[in-house]
């Protein structure tokens, strides 16, 4: 329950927020390679992350890398943002069926740093995902998962289990498990601090001032 408060706080954050927040704290190494973008911009992706890794197998058939693959599906959590390092350069890793099983299974959403197809479909189910580029060539035949729950390299970004997630418009930023609580508190009093700004600025107050009065900008 701890971890569904904390998501549904953090969704209501945005990421350069979030980064502020953590920049603050000396921590920088913590956004995702620019490249990986959103399927669907106005959606915001936020979650405790579920990690899982793979690689390409052009020796297995298509009913086992199908299988593996669906075996994966039924890991995921629910309340978690899936999150798959790939090592994949032009295969998708999420598809229509796997988004809206795991939608279902209300999971949050899905990061990569490979390929996505069925785009059109995920769009209108209104299911988060990221990733690298778009595809119409999937993983059968050719792909499966080989280790879940460990600790991954996605877009540059170290990203461990317990580490959370926030997705937008602008990009991904990972938070550090241990200090999640602490940087969302953070990330809505800053929020509240902007907003006072926007307001002070709005009621004619000169920028230098209101940046002054309240210290953020």
């Amino acid at each position: 329950m701890a971890d569904t408060d904390l998501a549904a706080r953090l969704e209501k954050c945005y990421s350069g927020a979030v980064f502020d927040v953590l920049r603050e704290r000396g921590i920088t190494d913590t956004v995702v390679a620019k490249e990986i973008r959103p399927l669907d911009d106005s959606l915001i992706m936020a979650g405790p992350v579920f990690t899982v890794s793979g690689s390409i197998k052009p020796e297995l058939d298509d009913d086992a890398t199908l299988t593996a693959w669906t075996e994966f599906l039924s890991l995921a959590p629910a309340g978690a943002v899936v999150t798959c390092a790939g090592n994949s350069e032009d295969l998708a890793l999420m598809g229509e069926l796997s988004a809206e099983t795991l939608q279902f299974r209300k999971v949050r959403g899905y990061l990569t740093d490979a390929g996505c197809r069925d785009c059109a479909f995920i769009k209108r189910i209104g299911f988060p995902v990221f990733s690298r580029f778009f595809t119409p060539r999937d993983i059968v035949g050719a792909w499966t998962p080989d280790a879940f729950g460990e600790p991954i390299q996605l877009g540059g970004v170290t990203i461990s289990p317990g580490d959370f997630v926030i997705g937008d418009i602008d990009g991904v930023v990972v938070i550090p498990g241990n200090i999640a609580e602490e940087v969302v508190a953070a990330t809505e009093t800053v929020m509240q601090t902007e907003n006072m700004v926007r307001k002070a600025i709005l009621d004619g107050v000169d920028p230098k001032e209101a940046y002054q009065r309240h210290g953020r900008f």
